[in-house]
């Protein structure tokens, strides 16, 4: 049993989901030349990344990584879909991803659970959650079936689940103290030094918060191969 995972640049790797999936995971590194795959495995994973979801000249993957998750929700294959991910398989499946008009969402922010998360396979267990944050697009439309499983204040669309199987979230489960850590040390960030204390001082909630979700996704992945 493996998940294929597309990874769009070294320093937004798996993270915590490494160690908390418990299964195999093989990792597509298109930015060093490795080619997106038409079909994944036994689940998907698609982690983020520094371009927008429609600089394809930037990122000239991501015209197959699109395709490859719109084909994932059709053939009902797990899948999780993170920040950059997020807003690609919104695009994919006929949403709509903009710039953010209130600006970049970064640190440590509160996500808040929709009534349709309280019987989500994922996210039955998240009331309000802290979660890690650095974005500046946003999803403005959601996919047509799409069910909208959490919000937050300064973009509404945080996480939804389209078709069997496929779960999107702008926020990063993944991310460890010491991945936020790695961006924003280049950034110019104003307020950088509190923005990585403020993720810091949020480890342990975000690891009781964000552990469960990716078990859950595990043992989706278990039960559609099992099927």
């Amino acid at each position: 049993m493996r998940i294929t995972v597309i990874e769009h640049e070294a320093e937004a790797g798996l993270g915590y989901l490494a160690r908390w999936l418990g299964l195999e995971c093989e990792i597509v590194r298109p930015y060093l030349g490795q080619e997106v795959p038409e079909r994944a495995r036994d689940g998907l994973i698609v982690l983020g990344g520094a371009a927008a979801a429609w600089e394809d000249e930037r990122s000239p993957w991501q015209p197959a990584t699109r395709d490859l998750l719109r084909r994932a929700v059709d053939d009902a294959t797990p899948t999780l879909a993170v920040c950059l991910g997020a807003q690609l398989l919104t695009m994919a499946c006929g949403g709509t991803v903009e710039r953010g008009k209130n600006g970049l969402e970064v640190g440590a922010r509160e996500v808040v659970a929709l009534p349709a998360a309280a019987s989500d396979r994922l996210l039955s267990g998240v009331g309000a959650a802290v979660a890690v944050q650095y974005h500046q697009d946003a999803m403005t439309r959601l996919p047509d079936g799409a069910v909208p499983l959490m919000t937050g204040s300064q973009y509404p669309n945080q996480a939804y689940r389209l078709g069997e199987a496929a779960w999107a979230v702008q926020f990063h489960p993944e991310a460890t103290p010491e991945i936020f850590v790695s961006w924003t040390a280049d950034s110019g960030l104003e307020g950088a030094e509190e923005l990585n204390a403020e993720v810091k001082a949020a480890e342990s909630a975000l690891v009781s918060t964000w552990r469960p979700v990716a078990q859950a996704f595990a043992d989706v992945v278990r039960e559609a191969s099992d099927a």
